[in-house]
């Protein structure tokens, strides 16, 4: 059977995504900066590990934990929402560092392992702010607009191996903890001379046409690491469907 570590499993995408791996029958190895066992299924094919992915050592330390995996999914991520004028700067490179840098890290960490084997997948989870510019997000847009550009890339060059890389975009999901894993305050980050433009925005939020469910972006992933048709992106969730399309 095979076996998956998904980054950022505390919560939201990465929980629901090792949820669905154990019901498939896979062995999963969920990683988070606290582990905690108690937010998964009891399972004898279940490992919890810690893991920051913005520190080289508890990369190295948490797949040699791991030992052979056949799909990596970068999913840890930081979410900031507010304008960019009054988003500090150390803010916009802590979200690089995890969002960005943290996901090359990890898939340059595994590549030497699927290259050996000549497979393994690696699914990188960015956003469907990449497919269509959202106001209020530029930061967090670079910063996944980032890892659409590199993995298309990579997919390339691993591809001469048998490695696959894939991307999956999921949408707008508010029963996640988008923006709580930041240390900035979305009403620090309007200043007054924005309230205007953003009522509206923040009103749309409150009431979307179509979200995206945290099963909607696990189903998505299951269908990346099983792709064999060469298919790079995989929108996960009506609305970003449905943005993928009108591209």
């Amino acid at each position: 059977m095979k076996t998956i570590l998904i980054t950022g499993c505390s919560s939201g995408y990465g929980l629901e995504t090792a949820r669905h791996f154990l019901a498939q029958g896979w062995h999963v190895v969920a990683t988070m900066r606290v582990p905690r066992a108690d937010i998964l299924p009891p399972s004898e094919r279940l490992r919890v590990l810690s893991l920051d992915v913005t520190n080289a050592e508890s990369i190295a330390a948490a797949l040699d934990a791991a030992g052979p995996i056949d799909v990596l999914v970068n999913n840890a991520g930081i979410g900031v929402v507010g304008a960019f004028e009054a988003t500090p700067m150390p803010h916009v490179r802590k979200v690089f560092e995890t969002n960005t840098f943290g996901t090359m890290a990890m898939t340059q960490a595994v590549i030497p392992q699927f290259r050996a084997r000549r497979s393994g997948v690696i699914v990188n989870v960015t956003s469907s702010v990449t497919l269509a510019p959202m106001p209020l997000a530029a930061a967090y847009t670079a910063s996944k607009q980032a890892i659409e550009g590199f993995t298309g890339s990579v997919a390339h060059e691993l591809a001469h191996f048998g490695i696959r890389a894939k991307l999956v975009e999921p949408g707008y999901a508010p029963t996640t903890r988008f923006a709580h894993n930041s240390d900035v305050r979305i009403e620090d980050l309007i200043p007054k001379a924005y309230a205007d433009f953003a009522a509206p925005i923040f009103a749309a939020f409150a009431q979307p046409a179509l979200v995206t469910k945290e099963t909607d972006v696990a189903e998505a992933v299951w269908k990346a690491s099983n792709d064999l048709t060469g298919q790079l992106r995989f929108p996960a969730g009506p609305d970003a469907v449905a943005l993928a399309q009108a591209a």
